[in-house]
């Protein structure tokens, strides 16, 4: 058969520009597999999608005008209902074929040309047919209804539309946006469909203001694009007028010179992308003067506020000038550029006032308006969190801080109590002021800003820079990825800020459900859980939660044992996000490791004694240890000697003997690959002693001394991990 391009548009009023790219991936996806599914398209068919803010559009190669007939059987009924006990048919079973469109004039040439065959304990009636190819027009019908009711729209519209019939009225549509024109080609020919209450045609509208032709007419579907770029000045494919908007980025900055490159975000990239047919870039700049307000509030307001790109130095420092995407490309552009720079001066201007209005003010002088916010209905105000946060944050600045002054670079010649002195009240600050810059002007109207503008309004009220630092840190990290906390002070701080959510959360049953997680709970434990494993904090995870309880008093009720559940599930995905295999996470975090920044070393070091030879041995007998053990309830590990009669369980105690104290010091030591494959000797005796001995002896003592040396043997090999769940 035969087969041509087919090309689909649908062409409506301005599409949500953040919702584009995924409602004209939606749109081609969907349209496509339903022709596949019809048999109008196959498994080679190309498909390549367009989206403009006007137009949602897909291309499909190698689509038949009409599908290849299938052959189908159907099982009709059990024999025992079909036929009589003569043979004959039975009314249910005519019944039945005369439903299907089968000839049932002669019942019996009816039945002899239906099919037998088992079907479970029964026998059934089957009945073979062909189905008729579907004819390219209903199959792109039903394709394209589909494909517009799969839209992720965000929110649907109602809109009405005149009906053509005699009688005079509206009819309603419901879609993201009106629809205005609908084009349908299989090669050259028109495909009559019909959706949202317009009929296909050839001819479909280009740019509002630049298009060549008024009406563009698609003379084949494989020169959509082309057509469109040539007559309508729209470049139709959302990949593609990408692209070029990164080129002309690339070029605007090298035009401007000094080293200086555009802000690198793909979010507004794709934004800018949504919102323009025919990209043109222009170097637009402000006043130099408010460059003196933090760049974060500038580039912020530039950004969501007016889609511009702001140019960035060599050395990340914003410039005065910015770059426009804009949607028309005018022989004199003066106006355009002058435009967009009189839009953007109030924006800066308003930047600067809400900056200079909230430094009038200290943050401490904001502390008790902290009262005055609610937080959440049964765990108080903002004021009643920041006590908490201050609390958790001193019980976790008391463990640690007996170690890092050492480490700390601003103080290291300083005396350690003198140093930890220090240190404990610049947390105590930190975690009391952190929240303050929820009050300001500037993070009312950019509430992205917290913790940023704390930061830069403790520098302005001459607090330590250790503050402002843990300050504008302790949000981090804010997504994946991102970095932690520079020192610290602002990692304690963070720590505290993150753990009063997450047991306060826990501990009034606020848990995370689904994909529904308000409180970023999941986010937070991911946080929790670097900060421990890449800062290498000298805390246990549960000897952090314990001390996070006390500061809420009688509000919650102990959350530790399920939060802990929670963290370590988060820690297990991410792991296995990382690479790791589920086998290898299951043994390590089945131990409950609590420095967590040992999770990793373990990891290796169960990684390098899976490849030993010994290893799938060793780990089947530990599985077998393990149930022995468990059935045998409460077992004391101490063995006697003078109870060990077998040749098998005496080198299996003298080989723990002799490997034991090696591979402890070796755990010890942190050097957790040399202890596993030190115990990997232990395979000759461990074989040997279930090949000769039986545990479980009648004589009571006997029983008991063997099993005593099967727990110290489980003991010995599972302080890295659990072995056994590394057997198959």
């Amino acid at each position: 058969m035969t087969t041509q391009n087919l090309l689909v548009e649908l062409f409506v009023e301005e599409l949500p520009p953040k919702a584009l790219r995924k409602l004209g991936d939606a749109f081609a996806s969907v349209l496509a597999d339903q022709l596949r599914a019809q048999g109008l398209a196959s498994a080679a068919s190309v498909v390549t999608p367009f989206a403009s803010p006007r137009r949602l559009a897909a291309h499909v190669t190698a689509v038949l005008a009409r599908a290849a007939d299938k052959a189908v059987q159907q099982k009709l009924m059990p024999v025992s209902v079909g036929l009589t006990a003569d043979g004959q048919a039975a009314p249910a079973l005519l019944k039945k074929l005369q439903a299907l469109g089968a000839d049932v004039s002669d019942p019996a040439a009816a039945v002899a040309a239906l099919k037998r065959a088992p079907d479970g304990k029964a026998e059934a009636l089957f009945y073979d047919s062909i189905v008729p190819g579907a004819e390219l027009a209903a199959g792109l019908q039903k394709a394209l209804d589909e494909a517009l009711a799969k839209l992720p729209i965000p929110k649907v519209m109602t809109y009405q539309l005149e009906t053509d019939c005699e009688l005079p009225g509206w009819s309603s549509v419901h879609f993201v946006r009106p629809a205005h024109g609908l084009v349908a080609l299989h090669g050259a020919e028109v495909v009559p469909v019909k959706v949202l209450g317009l009929t296909a045609g050839n001819t479909t509208t280009g740019h509002r203001f630049e298009a060549a032709l008024p009406r563009v007419t698609i003379a084949h579907a494989d020169q959509y694009a082309e057509t469109l770029a040539r007559d309508g000045a729209v470049i139709a494919g959302f990949a593609e007028r990408r692209a070029e908007i990164v080129r002309q980025l690339q070029a605007a900055a090298q035009q401007v010179g000094g080293g200086v490159r555009p802000i690198e975000d793909e979010a507004l990239l794709d934004e800018v992308t949504a919102l323009v047919e025919r990209p043109n870039v222009l170097v637009c700049q402000f006043e130099e003067q408010f460059l003196e307000v933090p760049q974060e509030c500038l580039i912020l307001t530039m950004k969501a506020n007016q889609k511009y790109f702001p140019l960035l130095d060599a050395q990340g420092k914003l410039t005065h000038r910015f770059l426009v995407v804009s949607n028309i490309r005018p022989d004199d552009a003066s106006a355009v550029i002058g435009g967009n720079e009189r839009v953007v001066r109030p924006r800066l201007a308003d930047a600067k006032f809400f900056f200079d209005q909230d430094r009038k003010k200290t943050l401490a002088s904001r502390v008790e308006g902290l009262s005055k916010v609610v937080y959440h209905n049964k765990l108080g105000t903002q004021g009643e969190r920041m006590q908490r946060v201050r609390a958790i944050a001193n019980a976790i600045a008391e463990r640690v801080f007996g170690q890092i002054v050492a480490q700390h670079a601003v103080l290291a010649s300083a005396e350690g109590e003198i140093a930890r002195d220090y240190l404990r009240s610049c947390v105590d600050m930190a975690a009391q002021l952190a929240k303050t810059d929820l009050l300001t002007d500037m993070v009312g109207e950019f509430p992205e800003l917290q913790g940023i503008m704390g930061g830069y309004y403790a520098a302005n009220d001459n607090l330590p820079v250790e503050v402002a630092h843990a300050i504008e840190d302790h949000y981090k990290p804010r997504f994946a990825g991102d970095e932690l906390p520079r020192d610290h002070v602002g990692l304690i701080v963070a720590l505290a800020d993150k753990l009063e959510t997450l047991v306060g959360m826990f501990g009034i049953g606020n848990l995370p459900t689904g994909d529904k997680d308000p409180f970023a709970l999941r986010r937070h434990a991911l946080g929790v859980v670097r900060m421990l494993a890449e800062k290498d904090l000298p805390l246990g995870l549960d000897e952090l939660l314990h001390c996070a309880v006390p500061a809420f008093g009688d509000k919650i009720t102990d959350p530790t044992a399920a939060l802990s559940d929670f963290i370590y599930d988060r820690l297990a995905g991410s792991l296995r996000e990382q690479g790791y295999r589920a086998q290898e996470v299951e043994a390590v975090l089945a131990l409950r490791p609590q420095r967590l920044a040992d999770v990793a070393k373990r990891l290796e070091a169960v990684r390098a004694f899976a490849a030993l030879p010994e290893a799938a041995a060793l780990a089947a007998a530990n599985k077998r240890v393990g149930n022995i053990l468990k059935k045998a309830g409460e077992v004391d590990a101490h063995v006697s000697e003078v109870l060990l009669q077998e040749d098998a369980e005496k080198a299996l105690y003298a080989a723990l003997q002799a490997t034991g104290p090696q591979a402890d010091a070796q755990f010890a030591a942190g050097d957790y690959t040399a202890s596993l494959r030190t115990l990997a000797a232990l395979r000759a005796p461990v074989d040997a002693f279930f090949e000769h001995v039986m545990v479980n002896a009648e004589q009571l003592d006997l029983r008991l001394n063997r099993q005593g040396l099967l727990k110290r043997l489980h003991e010995a090999m599972n302080r890295v991990a659990d072995l056994a769940s590394l057997a198959a």
